[in-house]
């Protein structure tokens, strides 16, 4: 699947699309959600980075490997095994890529907002790199033995 097709997919999805699916658990969607690699080193440390600079609590997340996580990539066509993408939703909609980064940025704000840069970024050159990245994420940055385990302090925050 190219980025390109990822990308066009996720934003004709309807908003909210995943409440209509029965095979997609409820879980509270009124702040934002970031579904990630739960044994990738590199997605992990993302999530705490974004989590820890996110003094509003704007931030959910939840693993890939979680059962949320799974049918959520299930709903949106997106691969159940190899997690080529993050996927971040937010008031409904579904982001991927880039794009998902972009989101996590708009959300803690402050300097990081920048990230939203990456959306002006030509899209193929933009996700040929996310997917040069994503495909040796575990090579360059590790994979973990099991997914990330929630810190106390993100209780209520970290869905399963």
């Amino acid at each position: 699947m190219s980025g390109e097709s990822l990308s066009r997919r996720l934003a004709q999805a309807r908003p909210y699309s995943y409440r209509d699916d029965p095979a997609v658990p409820d879980f509270p969607d009124e702040k934002a959600l970031i579904v990630f690699d739960g044994v990738c080193v590199l997605c992990s440390r993302l999530v705490k980075f974004a989590v820890d600079r996110d003094p509003n609590a704007e931030l959910r997340m939840c693993t890939a490997q979680s059962e949320l996580g799974q049918a959520l990539f299930r709903h949106y066509g997106l691969n159940t095994e190899s997690y080529e993408t993050n996927l971040v939703l937010a008031n409904g909609r579904a982001y991927g890529k880039l794009d998902s980064v972009a989101m996590v940025g708009s959300k803690i704000g402050g300097f990081w907002r920048l990230a939203s840069a990456f959306t002006y970024l030509p899209r193929g050159a933009a996700d040929r790199l996310y997917d040069l990245i994503a495909r040796k994420r575990y090579d360059l940055f590790g994979r973990a033995e099991a997914c990330i385990i929630a810190r106390p302090e993100w209780r209520g925050r970290f869905l399963e």
